[in-house]
């Protein structure tokens, strides 16, 4: 089907995206997996590519669009090449919203060239040991002290924690209440280099390996007051307000996934030959891969309408449940039919649909699980 999503000017920053993994990180991109994140000046590569800044207003350094479809399009490009950037998509996808829209204008000045140029990389810091999605229920506390909080706690599954230069850590600065358990909690972006602030352990994970996920720790740590992050206290309320978004990115990674496994397949099953016949010519396959471009069409379909609905304000909490569900259980259902076709070939790292097999399962985890989400979307049709 015709697709409407994408303009000129999409094009030709998919042309240049493109051509850029093509050279800086396909060649490299076994080395990373190795190291479990790529080197550290890639993102000097990516701020001067332009990538970070997309969103960024002008006044600040960035290309002020304010469309989401750009970072539809890094997402399809990674996802065709069978590579990821790493913490990219955490620094623009999930902090880049908060700082946009609860900075002050003296902390946009300060963190946002930076943020642009790959100078500061940033995460984000909500999951503790033994919390999971249960957010109300974090331990690590924030003590105002003079003009400073101290802030002592631990965090577990931070993507991006190894490398990050400024996290942005959801703390609790006060008791919850009766009435709400979700009260008192507020985000403070603390400098990596403070003093009590440890990265602990690299997390060794299925997928996902060319990016760094950690544990941290806070020992007296001591954040300047000028460092919160919008106001004190209503920390759950910001977290919540860019959940639709950090869906969305996760659908869209899904969507792609699913697209490239279909194409990789594609060209695989033309190739490969069994009995004296391409696999691409026994009938089977033939409807696998029918069945599975027919879902990756639906999924596709799905994104775009939530990409136009984020671009116009319009994307819901419960749209964007939505769209994560459908979409992540698609990208599970398409990939493993898709390693199905490879036969034992697709069990071995080298071809990409392997490393996207073991990429998929956490889909439906992250930012918030399959269930969770059918929470939501049961409440929006009052069920």
């Amino acid at each position: 089907m015709r697709r409407t999503l994408f303009g000129e000017d999409h094009e030709a920053f998919r042309q240049t995206i493109r051509a850029f993994i093509e050279a800086e990180v396909a060649p490299v991109y076994e080395q990373w997996e190795e190291a479990g994140h790529p080197p550290r000046d890639f993102y000097y590569k990516l701020g001067e590519l332009g990538v970070f800044g997309i969103q960024v207003p002008e006044e600040y350094g960035g290309a002020g669009e304010t469309s989401f479809k750009y970072q539809a399009v890094v997402s399809e490009e990674c996802a065709r090449a069978g590579v990821s950037f790493g913490g990219y998509g955490v620094h623009v996808n999930l902090v880049l919203p908060y700082l946009l829209k609860y900075g002050s204008e003296e902390q946009k000045k300060r963190w946002l060239p930076p943020f642009v140029s790959g100078e500061m990389m940033t995460a984000i810091a909500m999951t503790e040991p033994g919390t999971g999605s249960d957010l109300a229920g974090m331990q690590t506390t924030a003590r105002r002290d003079g003009d400073h909080y101290v802030l002592n706690g631990a965090k577990t599954f931070i993507t991006g924690g190894v490398l990050a230069d400024r996290v942005l850590v959801v703390a609790r600065t006060s008791p919850p209440t009766p009435e709400n358990r979700r009260a008192g909690l507020s985000i403070l972006a603390v400098d990596t280099k403070s003093e009590g602030y440890a990265v602990g352990r690299k997390l060794e994970k299925i997928g996902l390996r060319s990016s760094d996920t950690a544990e941290l720790s806070f020992t007296d740590v001591r954040v300047p007051v000028e460092d919160l992050l919008g106001e004190e206290g209503r920390g759950f309320e910001y977290l919540t307000h860019n959940l639709a978004e950090e869906r969305l990115g996760i659908a869209t990674n899904a969507y792609a996934s699913a697209a490239a496994a279909v194409e990789f397949t594609r060209k695989y099953v033309q190739e490969r030959t069994v009995f004296g016949k391409t696999v691409s010519s026994f009938q089977n396959t033939k409807f696998v891969l029918a069945e599975c471009a027919t879902e990756v069409e639906a999924a596709r379909s799905l994104v775009d309408r939530c990409i136009e609905a984020l671009d116009e304000g319009e994307l819901t909490p419960a749209d964007a449940a939505m769209c994560k569900l459908f979409c992540t259980e698609v990208q599970g259902r398409v990939v493993d039919k898709c390693l199905q076709l490879h036969g034992g070939y697709g069990y071995i790292l080298e071809y990409p649909i392997a490393r996207l097999y073991t990429d998929a399962r956490v889909s439906r985890i992250y930012g918030g699980t399959s269930e969770v989400l059918k929470t939501i979307i049961a409440k929006d049709i009052k069920v």
